[in-house]
């Protein structure tokens, strides 16, 4: 029997050291981020001792035997991996531990509480001496993991429990509820640290650059994800739900969370951690179909194998595909390929009456979003040069992300990310800024899973051990208990890591009483009157 990895890997590679041969693929580098979506194994070689599953983060190994039926076309997706890439020893170079250095001596700030910060302050915690202060802006911690995973994807949000470990050390103080910038800056934080480590995301959706974009009925998906995920940033957006059609400009894999939220059944929506709000609103909502608008063809879509999978198995719900080159290339990849075939069997089935549907436009690009004081349909430019208008009076876009410039930190404005050479941030000259590094997003723009944080904080942590070890750290650095000094002068109230935990704990409490995971506070005052009380 073999172990099968399915559409939940997070990529993170936490079952690849302790399989015992090594049959787990493919595997990256230090920093190096491989092109496939998630991580396979080759069935001829594994030896069904279970390791992986018991590593993975997030539930997404199984005995073949005890596949999910859902989920059993996943061991041939396995097998056929290997079959264009057979397995080959793995000559991937991680980062060795550091000895452990004197109590003191490495004093780093990381800003940014999200899975970037939580693997640098991994990385960096378990070597004896280090001491870490993590900085986040909300009272709670794990950013895209808490705020940006489809409600219906608890499995993939698990992996919160490996940064409960890394938080629960002592040697890691947690200043949640602090906005770096405003209530404390730069400045502040390099004189306390020996360095600091920015791990802030790409925060900022990218604009389409057509004529009426700012309609209202037009938002960022970004907005939408925060929304019915509960960010506090976005509880009081409205969205119009009232019309039977909404439009979604992008085909990655947040623009098919998306629809997952607007055709799931209700019930279904109402066992996850789904803010109440917008559990109310799509109670009323009049959506029953779906359009994806992608620029490029089938075989460049920016889903993954899993979850266009997913879509076939939403009740009463078609999926319709609008194109006709669905026949792989002998250049294609193995993901590419079972995508044409999964879009192939879809645009073979029969609709059946009555059903909400999902419409995969590919090759329709949007020229314009029409309206006067509101939104009603969008205008799509098709590959024979002609055009469509597509009438709805909800348009998202889900064209991307980039970051945002930090006071005081180089930024690159094209790219949108600190310009940084392998995490160490350089100035305008290419410069190192001593002791000034990044990770995640804002290092290298918004590629990547979860897990794919894991090898980018391992490439920075090792440039700061390289500008440790060369002396290039300073040697003096004020007193940590001088920042809850200025803090509390300023009237900032810190969450600590025993904070947020009463705050989980009241949000698992109040999702106890429905069988729900957990049900969130969406407002700032209500978390810190938890973590007060």
């Amino acid at each position: 029997m073999t172990y099968v990895i399915t559409q939940n890997c997070c990529k993170d590679a936490s079952c690849v050291p302790v399989c015992p041969v090594e049959c787990i693929r493919p595997i990256g580098g230090m920093g190096s981020f491989t092109d496939t979506e998630m991580l396979y194994i080759e069935p001829d070689v594994c030896i069904d001792c279970g390791a992986c599953q018991e590593e993975c983060p997030v539930g997404a190994v199984y005995p073949e035997d005890e596949l999910p039926p859902e989920l059993d076309r996943f061991r041939e997706i396995n097998a056929r991996y290997f079959e264009h890439h057979p397995l080959m020893p793995d000559d991937a170079a991680h980062a060795s531990p550091h000895s452990a250095v004197k109590t003191g001596s490495l004093q780093v700030a990381i800003v940014g509480a999200g899975p970037a910060g939580c693997y640098a302050a991994d990385e960096l915690i378990r070597i004896k001496g280090v001491e870490v202060d993590l900085f986040e802006r909300l009272p709670t911690p794990y950013g895209l993991v808490r705020y940006g995973v489809a409600p219906d994807h608890q499995h993939t949000k698990a992996i919160t429990r490996l940064f409960d470990e890394t938080l629960d050390n002592s040697r890691l103080h947690c200043y949640f509820n602090v906005r770096v910038g405003t209530d404390i800056s730069h400045d502040e934080l390099m004189a306390h640290h020996h360095a600091v480590i920015y791990a802030v995301g790409a925060s900022e959706s990218r604009q389409l650059g057509v004529s009426g974009e700012t309609l209202p009925g037009h938002h960022a998906a970004a907005d939408f994800v925060g929304w019915y995920n509960g960010h506090p940033d976005n509880v009081n957006r409205s969205f119009d739900l009232s019309g039977e059609r909404a439009v979604i400009i992008g085909n990655g894999n947040v623009s098919l969370d998306i629809v997952r939220v607007l055709l799931s059944p209700l019930e279904t929506l109402a066992a996850t951690d789904i803010a109440d709000h917008a559990l109310e609103a799509l109670r009323d909502s009049a959506i029953r179909e779906v359009v994806i608008l992608a620029r490029r063809g089938p075989r460049h879509a920016a889903f993954s194998v899993g979850e266009f999978l997913a879509l076939g198995l939403l009740p009463n719900v078609d999926v319709m595909i609008d194109a006709d080159d669905l026949e792989p290339d002998p250049d294609d990849d193995i993901e590419t390929i079972i995508k044409l075939e999964v879009a192939r069997d879809y645009a073979q089935r029969e609709p059946t009456p009555g059903n909400k549907r999902i419409v995969f436009r590919f090759c329709a690009s949007p020229e314009e979003i029409l309206g006067d004081t509101g939104l009603h349909g969008v205008r799509v430019t098709l590959p024979d040069g002609g055009t469509e208008v597509i009438e709805t009076r909800l348009v998202l876009r889900s064209t991307g992300y980039r970051g945002a410039a930090i006071t005081d930190v180089p930024f690159d404005v094209a790219a949108g990310t600190v310009p940084n050479d392998r995490g160490r941030v350089v100035d305008e000259t290419g410069r190192a800024v001593t002791g000034v590094y990044v990770t995640g997003w804002i290092k290298r723009g918004p590629r990547g899973v979860i897990g794919t944080n894991r090898t980018c904080a391992e490439e920075t942590a090792a440039r700061l051990w390289e500008d440790f070890d060369a002396g290039l750290l300073a040697s003096e650095v004020g007193d940590r208990n001088e920042i809850d000094e200025s803090l509390a002068a300023r009237a900032v109230t810190p969450v600590g890591r025993k904070d947020w935990a009463a705050i989980d704990e009241a949000e698992r409490e109040r999702g106890a009483e429905s069988s729900r995971p957990r049900v969130k506070f969406v407002d700032v005052a209500d978390m810190l009157a938890v973590a007060r009380d």
